[in-house]
């Protein structure tokens, strides 16, 4: 028993699962709960476009802060050179004040300071070089990334507006869908069609307004004027018959009997 009855309540759950999709089918099909639809996805595109341009935006400006990172650094390694350079060159000077003794000129203070700082700038030149480098790679790959995104963004704007095409058309394909199905369903007789009980209702209101006049006609009197005019016509008909039945000798002659023309003439009074 519970077996049948658990059988039965997924027979009406079936059911109702079907009617609900079928429904649900039928108002996704109407033109203008497709056109929402559409106006829906395209806003929400729209939306997810200008996020990816937003983050394109700050990798870009990611980008410039790099470049401009890249610039300084390198205006140090070149400011860093120079400074060498000079460090260099002064030993050298110092070292020729000594006449090339390379004891004296070791134990120069001035030599040992330009030493240092010749050692100090080649050091940080190094740091500086090694900085370059990284930059240079981050950017490289920033750029590439940056230029992949934006050939990804227009695909993505050209799919915006062909959406906005796709719209239209979807919307007159259901519209002439739904004309060419009903059309056939008239056709097949699957589907009622009113034109026939539209001409049922014209044809009874046509009937009803010339019963309607026929009763204003007979009340004004114009049915009696009728009448009488039909009486007429068939009394001139008659003697004209009569008239052509006495040429062919077709009129019987009255009996002995027969009261005359005279005799049933009515008196006058």
């Amino acid at each position: 028993m519970f077996r049948a009855i658990g059988k039965y309540t997924r027979a009406v759950w079936y059911l109702l699962t079907f009617r609900i999709d079928k429904a649900s089918e039928t108002l996704r099909m109407n033109p203008g709960v497709v056109s929402a639809n559409y106006d829906r996805i395209i806003q929400e595109k729209r939306a997810r476009i200008n996020q990816y341009k937003d983050a394109i935006g700050a990798m870009v400006a990611q980008e410039e802060t790099k470049k401009q990172k890249l610039k300084a650094i390198t205006e140090d390694i070149q400011r860093l050179e120079k400074l060498r350079q000079g460090a260099a060159a002064k030993a050298q000077q110092v070292a020729a004040k000594h006449n090339g003794d390379p004891e004296a000129t070791r134990n120069d203070p001035e030599y040992v300071k330009c030493q240092a700082a010749f050692k100090d700038f080649t050091s940080t030149l190094a740091e500086k070089q090694s900085r370059v480098v990284e930059l240079e790679a981050d950017l490289e790959q920033l750029m590439a990334n940056v230029n992949r995104h934006k050939t990804q963004i227009q695909s993505q704007m050209r799919d915006l507006e062909k959406l906005g095409e796709e719209k239209h058309d979807a919307v007159a394909t259901i519209l002439s869908a739904k004309e060419e199905q009903e059309i056939a369903d008239i056709m097949s007789g699957v589907s009622e069609d009113r034109t026939g009980e539209e001409l049922r209702e014209l044809r009874e209101l046509r009937q009803k307004a010339s019963a309607k006049a026929r009763v204003s006609r007979e009340l004004a009197g114009l049915d009696t004027k009728q009448a009488e005019n039909d009486f007429l016509e068939y009394a001139k008909e008659s003697a004209a018959n009569d008239e052509f039945d006495a040429l062919i000798g077709l009129t019987t002659k009255p009996e002995a009997d027969s009261p005359s023309a005279e005799q049933t003439r009515i008196p006058e009074g």
